[in-house]
């Protein structure tokens, strides 16, 4: 179904990813310090991530895996939705550490658990694909890039407020 709309309408997720790196460096550096809300906005990501690519589908599955190598542009939907998939998760882990590079490392992996379940679990109605993993860690390491601008800006900001 999500794969449907994002067909229809190809300008959402380029609308999305460019909504997320204008908002994503503000809303993180106002959540520098509010651990318990970052956690919790953490959690509903995750719950995205979980429910976007592990919740069964009735889909009859043709092959299971596919090696390919397509970095995602705009006209792919499907590759751009991938990268934004993980780009909140890595930006509020980043901010939540404050160690942006952990953060990408620790969802690169996880996409790849993630992968790796849809491969050996083929009752999910779900195909493993080495796509998913690379559009996954480019949204990661974009993630981890708001998450260093969050901190930078939160860092700067804090710096002013003192000098008032």
């Amino acid at each position: 179904m999500l794969s449907t709309i994002l067909v229809e309408h190809p300008w959402l997720t380029t609308t999305t990813l460019v909504a997320l790196v204008v908002v994503g460096p503000l809303l993180g550096a106002w959540l520098v310090g509010r651990q318990r809300t970052t956690a919790v906005l953490l959690a509903l990501a995750l719950l995205v991530v979980a429910a976007l690519t592990l919740v069964p589908t009735s889909r009859d599955l043709e092959r299971g895996c596919w090696v390919e190598w397509t970095v995602p542009t705009p006209g792919a939907v499907e590759l751009v939705a991938n990268v934004i998939l993980f780009v909140p998760v890595v930006l509020l882990l980043g901010v939540l550490l404050q160690r942006p590079l952990l953060a990408l490392l620790t969802a690169s992996a996880g996409s790849l658990l993630v992968e790796t379940v849809q491969a050996l679990a083929p009752a999910l109605g779900r195909s493993c694909s080495t796509n998913d993993w690379l559009s996954n860690t480019i949204g990661a390491a974009l993630g981890a890039l708001l998450a260093v601008l969050a901190l930078v800006l939160h860092r700067r900001l804090r710096g002013v407020g003192a000098a008032v």
